[in-house]
């Protein structure tokens, strides 16, 4: 009897480097950004210590499998070993000439300090006396190991790394030194033996001897902080699926830490503040890698020119190191060019020797990325429309909102290092908790640390800005702030932080939690108290890209605003008309707000027709500015939709108002108010149900449009083109009735006018029953706008006042992918748009169909909307140019 055939066996290891290279840049998916872009530069012959990746799929499984490994992984590693020891002639574990690993995360999305590493893996109390024999450098044997045993500690055995940073500042204090590198091999080795005995007491084991034990631990923890609390707060700021998983990459260690001829670094193509083609970048004399990015250290200027710039004494690498420097500066361009982009790049000297660690695209400021993006096309690197689709749509809301005025009082008291562009105000917090839960009550909040860490990822996103003592430009901090766009100042070393006490100093001056600060991230400078701002500037690099962007969209992009500052400032941004003027504002203004509960509380219609004539003139003098504005551009005019308790009054003294203006009793409206009370208004006499029992006043409403709209068009010779909406319609019938009423009353004012001009009525889908009967609806509506905000709460049955409670909670377990109120659940609301879309079309082919509620400046509703086939999106003002560019990119990736 023949055997069933066996299964082939899944491969989840990859190598790199000595001439192998198993994967590439287009593996991102398989082996995450770094294994990918490792594999690469091996390929092209860059200086790559060897090494294999753990792909992404692994992970997937080990979390699938109960955190567990199967056994021909063990195998594929153990061959992965074999390849890094055949091309370093070390080998793993030997007393005499030890191999040394790292072990490092490395998702499909840049990820920056979010996920675990462990450098000099493989060291233990027999390897360490081998590696200070072969390099002839016990110090550096001995600060390796102790390295190794406070990052394993901390990250593996997740014991108290405090207590290691305590026993080695007392060190340090006992033999009255500042500076790590002035400590001994014998300093290193007596700390060493602190060390250990911290792990036990802690751990209440030894440390780990066993140097296979230790990378399968480090590989465990390493999948283990893909699910760790920063890691998942990140991937939620970013959009980043739980389900990618992350790669582990083990490396042969190379060594910056080996003397004054060893060194590492962190480096960009291009300033990634501004966008400048000129290197960037920061490198440590005789240091790892963790000392230039934890800002542990002040670190060093890569270029003569920074250094010169800054004002710094320390020498630069250009100077320190002229021949690596040369060197690195040709693989940065080579790098650039092979990629194509922007790249951030990790390399390590070791005696003399340049080895590269890490490239991947750079993360950038919205400024830098229009530079750079702009700057590449002149440069003929890439196309113009590359460089659209390069320019992440959300980040431009960095440039769209004001800076420091120049001119206005400042009252600096301390400066650093200008680590993230902008500018911010707002009360002091000294923790990452109490500054989201400041920002949750509505407060603006500086967050200021002596340094980041990955745990503080929730508080800096709450934050309007980062203040902190320690770290250069490439410190967590300033890169962290950089990919979420808030203003960072960080290295002022002349801030003493207490962060117990809640309080700084500063030059004999205390700031004390809840004290105003400033912070501008374009200058490095910190100022007590609130300095005013001023408006960008929006031109140069930005206005070329949405020159570009424009050639390449179809969808329309109009705006949701019915202020004339809000028309005039979506006009500036290129908004092509209006999507939503919510009509129910005007209501609320001082001036109205009586007429307007006149009009509610009157018992009968020829009350409520008197209120609505001192409406009326009001509301023609509202539409009339918005049709300047807007002239010969579509304005969709949503009329009266909320719940009439909205206006009705609560305090005494405005029943008293309304009563004065009335000439009814006290008692009498008050009775009626009662009448009026719903126990779910959101779902009760609201929209056009309002149209429906009281048609006066969507007459007044619809008379004031198009009176406004004739005399605008006989004044400026440009008619603008009212498109009457009519809300929360559920079925034809109620959108036959409300049209008409508008079209009665367009007629009776073209008659008065002696002029008519074009108009269309539609209606709001909001409602799902009027998604599934869109066909039907069509016939009446010459337009469909889709109000996403209550197309979301009524087909998901939440409310989206109450929602944030939750939703977060929903994100992280995967029950929605995203916060569905910021971007569309195109699984089920998207169904009902697409369904509605579809019979619209087939009952009137030429309807026009967009969108207004806030997913209409979200890029990935955006797509959406691109592929559905809609005419328009609308958004709020400063959302219009995202909009822009996330339609143009949405155009592209649909090609």
């Amino acid at each position: 009897m023949a055997s069933a055939p066996t299964a082939a066996v899944p491969r989840y290891v990859y190598r790199f480097g000595g001439g192998v290279s198993d994967g590439g840049k287009g593996d991102k998916n398989l082996l995450g950004g770094k294994g990918a872009n490792l594999a690469e530069m091996a390929s092209i012959g860059l200086p790559v210590p060897p090494g294999f990746t753990i792909s992404t799929e692994m992970c997937v499984r080990y979390y699938d499998e109960g955190e567990q490994f199967p056994q021909s992984l063990r195998d594929e590693v153990a061959a992965g070993l074999k390849h890094i020891e055949g091309i370093t002639g070390k080998v793993f574990g030997d007393a005499a000439d030890p191999l040394l690993v790292s072990v490092r995360s490395g998702a499909r999305a840049s990820m920056p300090g979010m996920m675990d590493t462990v450098l000099n893996l493989g060291l233990n109390d027999e390897t360490v006396a081998g590696l200070a024999a072969v390099s002839e450098d016990p110090r550096f044997a001995w600060d390796s190991y102790r390295r190794f045993i406070q990052m394993y500690s901390d990250v593996v055995l997740e014991l108290d790394h405090g207590a290691f940073e305590e026993a080695l500042e007392i060190a340090k204090e006992d033999r009255g030194y500042t500076l790590d590198t002035q400590l001994s091999a014998e300093d290193w080795q007596a700390l060493v033996t602190e060390y250990k005995a911290i792990v036990l007491d802690q751990w209440k084991k030894p440390f780990p001897q066993d140097v296979h034990e230790q990378l399968w631990g480090a590989v465990g923890a390493v999948f283990g902080s893909w699910q760790s609390e920063r890691a998942k707060v990140y991937r939620r700021l970013n959009d980043i699926p739980a389900a990618w998983g992350t790669a582990v990459n083990v490396q042969a260690m190379v060594f910056g830490n080996m003397g004054d001829t060893s060194a590492t670094g962190v480096a960009f193509t291009r300033d990634p503040s501004k966008g400048d083609r000129a290197y960037y970048g920061e490198f440590l004399i005789n240091a790892q890698g963790e000392d230039v990015v934890a800002g542990i250290r002040t670190p060093q200027y890569l270029t003569l020119a920074a250094r010169e710039a800054a004002g710094a004494r320390a020498a630069s690498m250009e100077e320190a190191m002229p021949e690596v420097y040369g060197e690195l500066a040709k693989v940065f361009d080579l790098l650039e060019t092979h990629y194509r982009d922007m790249q951030d790049i990790e390399f390590t000297v070791e005696r003399g020797h340049l080895w590269m660690l890490q490239t991947r695209a750079g993360k950038r400021t919205a400024k830098a990325a229009l530079k750079i993006a702009v700057d590449m096309a002149a440069e003929g690197l890439i196309s113009e429309e590359e460089a659209v689709d390069r320019v992440d749509p959300a980040a431009l809301d960095q440039l769209l909102h004001p800076t420091l005025d120049p001119k206005a009082p400042r009252d600096v008291i301390a400066k650093g290092l200008p680590a993230s562009p902008g500018a911010a105000s707002g009360t002091v917090v000294f923790d990452a908790d109490t500054a989201e839960k400041r920002s949750e009550q509505g407060v603006s909040v500086i967050l200021v640390r002596v340094e980041t860490s990955p745990e503080d990822i929730h508080g800096m996103h709450a934050a309007k800005g980062i203040l902190t003592a320690r770290g250069g430009m490439t410190s967590h901090a300033a890169v962290v702030a950089r990919g979420m766009g808030r203003p960072c100042v960080s290295g002022v070393g002349t801030l003493s932080i207490d962060a117990k006490a809640k309080v700084m100093k500063v030059d004999g001056r205390e700031v004390r939690e809840g004290d105003v600060l400033t912070i501008d991230g374009s200058t490095g400078e910190v100022m007590l108290g609130e300095v005013p701002t001023v408006q960008p500037e929006l031109s140069g690099d930005f206005a070329a890209l949405m020159v570009w962007a424009d050639k390449v969209r179809r969808l329309k992009v109009r705006t949701n605003a019915e202020t004339p500052n809000d028309c005039r400032t979506a006009r500036e941004f290129g908004a092509e008309g209006i999507g939503l003027c919510r009509t129910e504002h005007m209501f609320f203004d001082a001036a109205r707000i009586t007429a307007v509960r006149q009009m509610i509380l009157a018992e009968n219609e020829a009350g409520r027709r008197k209120a609505l004539a001192l409406l009326l003139p009001e509301q023609r003098s509202d539409f009339a500015e918005i049709f300047e504005i807007m002239a010969g551009l579509p304005v969709t005019i949503r009329l009266l939709d909320p719940p009439l308790h909205e206006f009705l009054p609560h305090a005494e003294e405005e029943f008293v108002e309304v009563a004065r203006a009335t000439g009814l009793g006290l008692e009498a409206l008050k009775r009626r108010a009662a009448e009026l009370h719903e126990f779910n208004p959101m779902l009760g006499h609201r929209g056009c149900r309002l149209g429906v029992t009281y048609p006066e006043i969507y007459e007044m409403q619809a008379r004031a449009i198009f009176e406004a709209a004739v005399d605008v068009a006989e004044r400026t010779g440009a008619a603008p083109i009212p498109e009457v909406m009519v809300p929360l319609v559920g079925t034809a019938r109620e959108l036959e009735l409300m049209k008409a009423v508008i079209d009665k009353a367009a007629a009776a004012v073209f008659a008065d006018k002696g002029r008519t001009i074009e108009y269309l009525v539609g209606t709001m889908i909001e409602v799902p029953r009027a998604a599934i009967k869109a066909g039907e609806i069509a016939e009446f509506g010459e337009f469909f706008s889709f109000g996403t905000n209550d197309l979301t709460q009524m087909t998901l049955g939440v409310s989206r006042d109450d929602a944030s409670r939750f939703l977060s909670v929903y994100v992280d377990q995967g029950i929605y992918a995203k916060d569905p109120f910021v971007s569309l659940d195109v699984e089920g609301v998207g169904e009902l748009i697409a369904l509605a879309a579809e019979r619209g079309r087939a009952a009137r082919p030429d309807i026009k169909l967009g969108i207004c509620g806030e997913h209409g400046g979200d890029p990935a509703s955006i797509a959406f909307c691109e592929k559905t086939g809609l005419d328009y999106v609308s958004a709020s003002p400063y959302r219009v140019p995202i909009a822009r560019l996330a339609a143009a990119q949405a155009a592209l990736r649909a090609r």
